[in-house]
């Protein structure tokens, strides 16, 4: 059976999901939340003409340098002055308070003498106007666009169009499980033969930070009755992730124990490193993606097919990890028939690419903070020429 392409695997990978429903949340609790409707304006913004500078109020056909004015009143922040400013008048006024009705310039203090109720006009001064006019930011029915992930700015934003809630996309539920007899937690003291269970923590890490809700399921051990009763705690869930198990090793009983318990598989097994065996499909109400167990590839598929589901499900649109492009530290040789998403430092466009690239390499990956792709067949590169990146 043939590999399949990154870029198919992750087509596919995308029809097994879809957006999810929405619930309404108050601001405080919106940040980072994906808009699902879009937002409208209920109040302008100024809701009024506002001064910009602290300064006069006064009429433009006043100004002329020397002119001298009296001051009637003022007007500061939630605190308009009620009259009308007349010529030869001048209403004290401070940043973002209303402008008085009749005037139409605000002379900055620093360009006036002042003694007691009167203002003179020095003989130099600034030409601006400093109002800012009604509904000069935003006005009443402006829109702020949906979907968006929601932004420090947005949420400005939305409390200053008066707005109090947003309705958002629901989180994703992911269920993730580790599988196999090789495996403990951090903190439980292994067997001679076994290892410490990692991968979950980072996957649940970076699905998280895309918005889902990870929940992390009891190690599965490599039996048909254990992997069953994983599976049973993954109902209710949107997704689920496990790691390992999905080669085809005598031990490797993820693929056929979901497939008995009614997984329509979408694919396995990929044209890419790290990663090859990778499979998806649908599981009942849920997508169903198996993990490499090797941590590395586990890792980095969940950046290229696992990140891109997630946006889907909060509604945002179906899309690749976004790339960039940098120039090579140092030489690289041929690539062969796999596409490589090999280990990087990416710093001020230039991207270096680590000598280790093997999939267990936990201590690498930490010390990467992007994938340099290589296109399958790719031929040798030379330091200097032009690659693609992903950050992560």
């Amino acid at each position: 059976m043939s590999l399949l392409s990154v870029e198919d695997a992750l087509a596919r990978v995308f029809e097994l999901v879809a957006p999810l429903g929405v619930e309404t949340l108050p601001l405080a609790k919106s940040a980072g939340r994906i808009l699902a409707d879009p937002v409208v304006a209920t109040r302008a913004q100024p809701p009024f003409p506002s001064s910009a500078m602290d300064g006069y109020a006064v009429q433009n056909t006043d100004v002329q340098p020397g002119a001298v004015m009296t001051v009637i009143g003022e007007s500061a922040a939630g605190h308009r002055f009620d009259g009308t400013v007349a010529p030869g008048q001048a209403v004290r006024i401070f940043t973002g308070a209303p402008v008085p009705d009749g005037a139409d310039r605000i002379i900055i203090q620093e360009d006036v003498d002042r003694a007691d109720r009167q203002i003179t006009l020095h003989d130099e001064l600034d030409l601006a106007t400093y109002i800012r006019p009604a509904g000069g930011d935003f006005a009443v029915g402006t829109s702020l666009s949906a979907p968006r992930r929601l932004t420090a700015s947005d949420l400005s934003l939305v409390a200053a169009m008066n707005v109090p809630q947003v309705r958002v996309t629901r989180k994703p539920v992911v269920a993730l499980m580790a599988t196999g007899d090789e495996l403990v937690m951090p903190g439980d003291t292994p067997g001679p033969d076994q290892i410490i269970a990692s991968n979950s923590f980072a996957i649940k890490a970076v699905l998280e930070a895309e918005g889902a809700q990870v929940r992390i399921l009891p190690i599965a051990r490599d039996t048909h009755a254990s992997l069953i009763a994983g599976f049973a705690q993954a109902e209710g869930a949107d997704m689920v992730v496990t790691t390992g198990g999905a080669s085809v090793g005598d031990h490797d009983l993820v693929g056929a124990v979901a497939a008995d318990l009614g997984m329509d598989r979408a694919f396995y097994k990929i044209a890419m490193r790290p990663g090859k065996p990778l499979m998806a499909g649908r599981f009942g109400d849920m997508a169903m993606v198996g993990l490499p167990g090797n941590p590395v590839s586990s890792i980095v598929c969940t950046h290229l097919f696992l990140r891109p589901a997630i946006r889907v499900m909060l509604g945002l649109p179906a899309a690749p990890l976004a790339r960039q492009t940098a120039r090579l530290a140092a030489d690289l040789s041929a690539n062969g028939p796999r596409e490589h998403y090999m280990r990087a430092e990416l710093r001020d466009g230039i991207v270096t690419a680590f000598d280790r690239q093997d999939s267990s390499l936990l201590s690498v990956l930490a010390r990467a903070n992007a994938l340099l792709v290589r296109p399958v067949a790719g031929g040798p590169r030379k330091k200097g020429e032009i690659v693609d990146v992903i950050p992560v």
